[in-house]
């Protein structure tokens, strides 16, 4: 079984506490069983896989594998071609090279409902949304390549993995895969 989630802002990727105020995944009525196949932080939102099967998680995490993920993320001010071009050829962050993949600026940009609490917001300095298309997933990855080319993430959501769009899943709902979704998730997009 693979169930598609939209996580909201706030909520772990994981079942168990960590002592944060942060919710976990034990709210929402998943089936017994399952485990997110990969992580969102807390601070993130959008498509969460879960499932029952562990051979899903090499198949859809190791990098050897460059198993697509789409993010949008919204970013101070309005990236020139030329920064986006130094994301898509790979960043250093914490002293390693992330793989070359997509970024582009949404246009036009997307309408997203504001986030509960809302992001920082200042008058003198403009945001606007960006999209990364990833084939790895190491811990605060977007946000650390955003911030290292000077345009900080605000907000972060997930919207594809592989071929399965987010959709109109609206925060804290999930659905269980029917075989046709279940492959667009396995798919290379």
């Amino acid at each position: 079984m693979v169930i598609a989630f939209n996580k909201p802002y706030g909520v772990l990727s994981q079942f168990t506490p960590d002592g944060s105020p942060n919710r976990t995944l034990a709210e929402f009525g998943f089936p017994r069983e399952v485990y997110p196949l990969g992580r969102l932080d807390a601070d993130s939102e959008g498509l969460l896989l879960l499932s029952d099967e562990p051979a899903l998680n090499p198949r859809l995490l190791h990098p050897r594998q460059a198993h697509q993920r789409e993010y949008w993320a919204q970013v101070e001010r309005i990236p020139s071609p030329e920064a986006l071009q130094r994301l898509g050829r790979g960043i250093v962050i914490q002293g390693r090279l992330t793989r070359p993949c997509r970024a582009w600026l949404l246009e036009p940009q997307p309408e997203i409902p504001p986030r509960h609490p809302p992001i920082r917001f200042r008058k003198s300095v403009p945001t606007c949304w960006i999209a990364l298309e990833l084939t790895e997933g190491k811990n605060r990855q977007v946000r650390r390549m955003t911030a290292a080319i000077g345009h900080p993430t605000l907000r972060l959501l997930r919207v594809r993995i592989g071929r399965l769009c987010l959709g109109d899943l609206p925060p804290g709902k999930w659905k269980v895969l029917d075989p046709a979704g279940r492959a667009q998730a396995l798919a290379s997009a």
